[in-house]
């Protein structure tokens, strides 16, 4: 044991003078930097570090330039098991609980950043209406309880399939629960619907999580149906539409509009009805579009524009490539970087939203393609 604990370079907690120097309390002028610094980790962010020192019951976290973290006492005992694997060198994930302590430490818990982990995963998976097999735990007069990750989450009776509501002839809440306690220790498919960290709210529905119940929904669609839908969620990839009571699609942001999207967050707001076409129906997914209900301004571009034209275009947007020119709604081009001497200076002569004279030196619209050079004087 003791060789295991020289082994492990294992710091006593009483001896401060053999702490390395990336682990003692922050003393002097950082002791200011760190009260004035308005990036400083404050309590509840999730923070990473490399593990610099580890003591009895306690290990030191390096934060630079804050300073150095600790995890110990009750943080620590709850993460023990985990702990026993850490070494020196290790970067580790950690929430903050403590801004700091009186010897100058940033408070730190494994457990709690495992746990906003989580939310964030329950979150995502809201988003995107991820499908999980979960045992039922427990049941109570309004519905069931869920266990996921370690968090449990509740499934209101009415948000069960046709298949498992409880089919009570009077409606009696006894009655129901009688029927809901036979379901403990099954499993069951659903999605998250509600994921409130901050209420610790975690809310399940089977309608439409269900392989079967889906699949029927989805019969009812085929490729080109144009249908009118409510929006229920947007992300950065694009936006989900509620088609009908547990069946939604997915507009992909290549699909909401013919000309560049930058954020589908901005365009469509959660409860508005919307017109969207299908365009693919694959495993019991149905993905959508909006740009498909307009006519292809690359088919009309086609007529109007060829090699070697000149042009005018409006600058919408920067990459590692270069610039993307705009033509008229839709239909833009790559001004490679190669046409200038460096990157700033593209930058300097291709202004976002500035209207500038091009010549067109590659189009192929059939593949929406084409390329620009800037017309020198």
């Amino acid at each position: 044991m003791a060789k295991d604990i020289e082994d492990r370079k294992v710091i006593d907690n009483e001896d401060t003078e053999s702490l390395p120097s990336e682990a003692k309390a922050v003393e002097g002028p950082m002791d200011e930097f760190l009260r004035s610094s308005p990036k400083a980790p404050a309590i509840d962010d999730v923070v990473e570090g490399p593990v610099v020192a580890i003591g009895r019951a306690r290990v030191y976290v390096d934060l630079p330039p804050f300073g150095t973290g600790i995890i110990y006492g009750r943080e620590y005992l709850s993460a023990r098991e985990t702990l026993k694997n850490v070494h020196i060198g290790d970067l580790v994930t950690a929430k903050v609980v403590g801004s700091e302590n009186e010897d100058g430490y940033i408070e730190l818990s494994l457990r709690e950043a495992r746990q906003a982990l989580i939310w964030n995963e329950a979150e995502v998976a809201s988003q995107k209406k991820t499908v999980f097999e979960l045992p039922v735990t427990e049941a109570n007069k309004g519905g069931l309880i869920i266990s996921w990750n370690g968090i449990q989450g509740f499934l209101p009776a009415s948000q069960l399939s046709p298949a498992h509501y409880p089919r009570v002839p009077d409606g009696d809440k006894d009655k129901i629960f009688v029927e809901l306690k036979k379901m403990v220790g099954t499993k069951l498919e659903v999605m998250v619907i509600t994921a409130n960290p901050k209420e610790q709210k975690l809310i399940f529905s089977e309608k439409g999580a269900g392989t079967t119940e889906r699949a029927s929904l989805v019969e009812k669609y085929k490729v080109g149906d144009v249908i009118e839908g409510v929006v229920t969620g947007a992300t950065e990839f694009g936006v989900f539409v509620k088609l009908e009571d547990g069946l939604e699609g997915l507009v992909h942001i290549s699909e909401m509009d013919w000309a560049l999207v930058e954020n589908p967050k901005a365009r469509y707001k959660v409860g508005e009805t919307i017109k969207v076409k299908v365009i693919e129906i694959k495993d019991d997914k149905v993905s959508l579009s909006i740009k498909a209900l307009v006519d292809d301004p690359w088919k009309a571009a086609a007529a109007k524009y060829k090699k070697d034209q000149e042009v005018t275009a409006v600058v919408i947007k920067h990459n590692k490539h270069g610039a993307l020119a705009s033509i008229e709604e839709g239909v833009a081009g790559l001004v490679h970087i190669s046409e200038f001497a460096s990157e700033t200076e593209l930058r300097q002569k291709l202004e976002l939203g500035k209207v500038y004279p091009f010549t067109i030196t590659f189009f192929e619209p059939k593949d929406r393609r084409m390329t620009l050079k800037p017309v020198t004087n």
